[in-house]
């Protein structure tokens, strides 16, 4: 299924909650939940805040909307992250039998939603996502590029 006006509307949300992970020095991904027309949550990367490695924009956005419908299969749910999930955050996908993913910019160092392998449409499990790259990319992609250019110029990698 090809990218809409309204997966532009709902990345533009996710990129808002990417900027937020900056106020905690945190790798700037976000990530919003859509069913039915309503954001059922919104979250950001909270690693560093938590001391959580699993506290992933995905991984949190999914909990939420789980717990705001009441039940753990996310059907007719969409989630909206910019950058492409890792292994764990699509793993919890599938776990979640959410029926599609639209993402921003890819991950060619971690991404398992089709850039280093892809998880999501594995054909021997049971559930497959569908999957919608590159909206926004440009914009997802920067905020990552200009975290990353300031922890190397203080030395930090």
């Amino acid at each position: 299924m090809p990218r809409t006006m309204d997966d532009i509307t709902w990345m533009r949300l996710a990129l808002d909650e990417a900027q937020a992970a900056l106020e905690h020095a945190d790798v700037p991904i976000g990530a919003v939940v859509v069913r039915d027309g309503d954001v059922i949550a919104r979250t950001h990367n909270r690693r560093e805040i938590d001391g959580d490695p699993t506290a992933h924009a995905e991984l949190l956005a999914i909990r939420e909307a789980s717990r705001v419908i009441g039940h753990w299969r996310l059907e007719g749910a969409t989630l909206y992250c910019t950058l492409e999930p890792c292994v764990m955050c699509a793993g919890a996908m599938i776990l979640a039998r959410l029926p599609r993913l639209v993402y921003g910019a890819p991950d060619p160092k971690a991404g398992a939603g089709g850039s280093i392998m892809d998880l999501l449409h594995h054909e021997r499990l049971n559930h497959q996502v569908e999957v919608v790259g590159g909206v926004l990319t440009d914009e997802a992609a920067a905020l990552l590029r200009d975290f990353f250019g300031a922890l190397r110029a203080d030395g930090q990698k």
